[in-house]
């Protein structure tokens, strides 16, 4: 049977009158790479810091790895690894003696240089830390919370502010972490970032879940309806009748349950006509599109 990691059931968490986490129900299974998608104030890293015991819940269940987060017991702690939105270690030692160091305050500690491979710092392993670039010290952040070989590590926003190089090195890095067994908890505004590394996504928005599922399939997306959009040249005839809006610059928008038969029906009939396309452009709904609709395309107050 799978194991569950995380379970969170009918939680919530209030600042006064501001209910920032609205009763919730969420699971993670051991293994996965699972993405909490939601604008900023929507309750992603208050849901965070819960799990990680950093905050008290004001109602609800949840458990991790088995144990209540919120009694803040040396056994959970031993087993899961944090990456926060931003931290601070000493800027003097080198990468192999931070990771060594944070490595010892636990039970079980990873091999140093296999540390260093995984966060791809091995150029970078006898480098004082106030010598690395942004990037690199967020990889080093990683593998502080790797160094006590954790079952599950929570990562929040890990690339935000990153350049889009680093950003796609630190999604190496995840996926590395995810193919020696690590279950990763992970929160971003970033769409892209959810469609490459998560199995599953939910979606917050002001405190509640609005969605939940695998990328591919969130909200139906599966199922939505592909957008294909043509132009002809200026002096070709008027296409046949399959459903097109005209598009105000000489070109024509398509929705299309069946993109195949769509893309046929058009380029055939160019090909009979003798026509080279202006445009041609196949469009089927991203992730980002699921999202804006179901958070209303708004960052929350």
């Amino acid at each position: 049977m799978t194991e569950r990691v995380i379970e969170i059931s009918g939680l919530r968490k209030s600042y006064g009158d501001l209910e920032a986490v609205a009763g919730i129900d969420l699971h993670v299974d051991r293994g996965e790479v699972f993405a909490l998608l939601g604008p900023n104030g929507a309750g992603k890293t208050t849901t965070t810091e819960i799990l990680e015991g950093y905050l008290p819940r004001n109602g609800g269940e949840a458990r991790v790895l088995g144990f209540d987060p919120a009694k803040g017991e040396r056994s959970l702690k031993e087993r899961i690894g944090i990456v926060l939105q931003s931290t601070g270690v000493d800027k003097f030692l080198t990468v192999r003696e931070t990771i060594e160091m944070y490595g010892g305050y636990y039970p079980s500690q990873r091999p140093t240089d296999e540390v260093i491979e995984v966060v791809g710092l091995r150029e970078k392993a006898d480098t004082r830390v106030r010598q690395l670039s942004g990037g690199q010290q967020r990889r080093l952040d990683v593998a502080i919370a790797l160094a006590g070989d954790p079952e599950l590590l929570f990562l929040d926003e890990p690339t935000t502010g990153f350049d889009p190089n680093a950003r796609r090195n630190a999604w190496e890095m995840v996926k590395n972490l995810a193919s020696i067994g690590k279950t990763v908890w992970l929160t971003t505004h970033f769409m892209d970032e959810a469609q490459y590394l998560a199995d599953r996504v939910a979606v917050i928005a002001k405190g509640r879940i609005v969605a939940e599922g695998t990328p591919d399939s969130i909200a139906g997306r599966d199922q939505m309806r592909t957008t294909v959009r043509f132009r002809p040249p200026a002096d070709a005839p008027a296409p046949p009748a399959w459903g097109q809006v005209p598009t105000g610059d000489g070109g024509f928008l398509l929705e299309a349950d069946d993109a195949t038969r769509a893309v046929h029906d058009v380029t055939g009939w160019a090909i009979e006509q003798g026509l080279s396309l202006d445009l041609l452009e196949v469009t089927q709904p991203s992730l980002e599109d699921v999202y804006l609709q179901l958070t209303g395309g708004e960052e929350a107050d």
